[in-house]
């Protein structure tokens, strides 16, 4: 069976002229999807990583006896720069925003999917940490009554919340970094 393919050849097609006193349209690129850098999902992802990884940090640092388990200093600090990386990411998505900048060059999207990596495995690491040792002190010793069973456990969801804030963040920065 014969069959013929038709080719095709690119045709270069030159652009349009500014016509004066038009207003330039930015242009959408179809990769842009909703979670990524400076779209308002991502804007989004960023506010909640940081609000609850506030929380989370406020419930524990409250606590007078966190300083005596370590996990529980952990989660403190991974909360703590969880909260200071999603601040400045999300300031960095309000610029973009306001200014209509696409955040799609690889080196601001490898620089934010390490960033978003690391973080959000130092939060889930600690959130797990601080799991443990909470079941440790409620469950297996009983002693609740002297702790401060309440909080610790309130922490730990928020870290679990902040994380799973992050890993979509991370997700889509990664996905955007691998389609290139």
């Amino acid at each position: 069976m014969n069959v013929s393919w038709p080719s095709v050849h690119p045709v270069a097609v030159a652009p349009l002229p500014a016509l004066e006193g038009a207003i330039a349209v930015p242009r959408i690129r179809m990769k842009d999807m909703q979670g990524m850098p400076a779209t308002v999902g991502g804007l989004c992802l960023r506010i909640s990583q940081f609000a609850f990884a506030v929380m989370s940090l406020s419930v524990m640092a409250a606590t007078n006896d966190f300083p005596s388990v370590t996990a529980f200093v952990y989660l403190v600090a991974a909360m703590g720069i969880q909260s200071l990386w999603s601040l400045s990411l999300a300031v960095v998505d309000v610029y973009a925003l306001l200014v209509r900048r696409s955040l799609q060059n690889a080196a601001v999207i490898t620089f934010f999917t390490i960033g978003d990596g690391i973080t959000s495995t130092v939060t889930f690491a600690a959130a797990c940490a601080s799991a443990g040792i909470t079941i440790l002190i409620s469950n297996d010793f009983n002693k609740c009554a002297e702790n401060h069973c309440t909080r610790f456990e309130t922490a730990t969801a928020m870290a679990f919340v902040s994380w799973f804030a992050a890993s979509p963040s991370f997700l889509f920065n990664y996905w955007s970094l691998a389609s290139r």
